[in-house]
């Protein structure tokens, strides 16, 4: 008599195939091996002059902001900017939200502000609207680039009377909106006597140490920057 073998499917799969293995490979590998994905780094944008002014800072034929300033021209490119102060940082100050009632519903809108930098006697402000965050700050940043102003440092206090470049050169004050400001130079070592972000634009100067007073609604950052900026500029023009 002649035996009949039956096989019997093994557990956890279907009859006549194998049961899945599982746990082949790292999570989020890729088809063709192990290799983990490498992430694309945003590539830098090439600066084309489109103005004279731009071909002109491009080209070597002006090298300095301070020429600039004094020929009286008119800066409309960031790459100028870019190009003559290449070590400028930036920093989002404030970013709020605008809200508005239209026919269509209520809209609303992201409003930023920027400041831009080189711990070294330059500073700008912007600032940009858009229903979108990113490009808003965007705005903001490339609003800042266009109006980078030059600061000039000293030490204007009567108790250091030293030649570093620490303070202000003399006292300043400047008003922006409901907001005035003044800056008073003090001897060095003593630190800036400044609130938080306003502490953070006079660092971005170039400023080490200082007295401030303020009057007015400060948590109002659009009105604060502009009489911040309103102050150091009169260190450049005055001076």
């Amino acid at each position: 008599m002649s035996q009949k073998t039956e096989s019997k499917p093994q557990q956890g799969g279907h009859r006549g195939k194998p049961a899945p293995v599982y746990g082949g490979g790292p999570p989020g590998g890729s088809k063709g091996g192990d290799r983990p994905r490498r992430r694309r780094e945003p590539e830098e944008e090439i600066w084309v002059p489109k103005t004279i002014l731009g071909q002109k800072v491009a080209s070597g034929e002006i090298s300095t902001l301070e020429e600039i300033i004094e020929l009286g021209l008119r800066i409309q490119e960031a790459g100028i900017i870019k190009k003559l102060l290449p070590d400028l940082k930036s920093e989002v100050v404030d970013v709020g939200i605008i809200q508005k009632m239209t026919s269509n519903g209520q809209s609303t809108r992201f409003k930023a502000i920027v400041a831009t930098g080189n711990e070294n006697g330059y500073l700008g402000i912007g600032q940009g609207k858009s229903k979108q965050m990113r490009i808003a700050i965007e705005k903001a940043t490339n609003a800042a680039y266009l109006n980078v102003n030059p600061i000039k440092l000293g030490c204007g206090s009567w108790e250091c009377r030293c030649d570093q470049k620490h303070s202000v050169p003399f006292k300043v004050k400047g008003k922006g909106g409901s907001v005035t400001i003044e800056i008073i130079p003090a001897p060095r070592g003593l630190g800036l006597v400044a609130g938080g972000k306003i502490k953070r634009l006079l660092e971005l100067a170039g400023l080490k140490d200082a007295w401030t007073t303020a009057k007015g609604s400060t948590p109002t950052m659009n009105s604060t920057s502009k009489a911040i900026l309103d102050c150091l500029r009169q260190t450049f023009s005055q001076g």
